[in-house]
């Protein structure tokens, strides 16, 4: 049997049927459909975007057999468990047009989120060195997002469970 973990996108609509079509190319993991196992960080995010948007905010859940999944995926899949400098030239490559994502169908790791998207554009910028910027990262506890970007993963290993309506503060 296997295991299906919980997992959540947010977004301003309601979204049942997922797919690959709609994502950006110079996200911190390319292009794609972008979760999260982390519930708090989705409400967040939902309520950013609504802001932006002027509609209201939905989490959409959705059931994941991420270890069929990654099984599946193999070699073209990519876990980044800290912010170190392996993870810090993929989001910087990936942000300035590199598409190292390409290489992928399944990437999870860190959020350049408000804590750390100061840094990493002080260190594009060349206004701090690499080393003072993983050592800036080290310390942050990170935030997890996964990025699925083979339609035919998401097809075959997320499944639609629920969207909620959430309140904004």
């Amino acid at each position: 049997m296997s295991t299906r973990i919980e997992v959540y996108h947010a977004s301003v609509e309601h979204i049942q049927t997922p797919d690959t079509r709609h994502g950006r190319a110079q996200l911190d993991f390319g292009p794609g459909f972008y979760l999260t196992d982390i519930y708090e960080q989705a409400v967040n995010w939902s309520i950013r975007r609504s802001n932006k948007f002027k509609k209201e905010p939905v989490v959409n859940k959705y059931l994941l057999q991420q270890e069929e999944l990654l099984a599946e995926a193999g070699q073209r899949a990519r876990i980044f468990p800290q912010y170190d400098d392996e993870w810090l030239d993929f989001i910087v490559g990936n942000r300035l047009g590199q598409d190292l994502w390409k290489e992928y169908d399944y990437i999870e790791g860190g959020v350049a989120n408000d804590r750390v998207v100061d840094t990493i554009d002080l260190y594009m910028t060349g206004f701090i060195p690499r080393f003072e910027a993983i050592e800036r990262l080290k310390y942050l506890r990170p935030n997890n997002q996964i990025c699925i970007s083979s339609q035919i993963l998401i097809d075959k290993y997320l499944f639609f469970k629920d969207s909620i309506i959430i309140e904004k503060p």
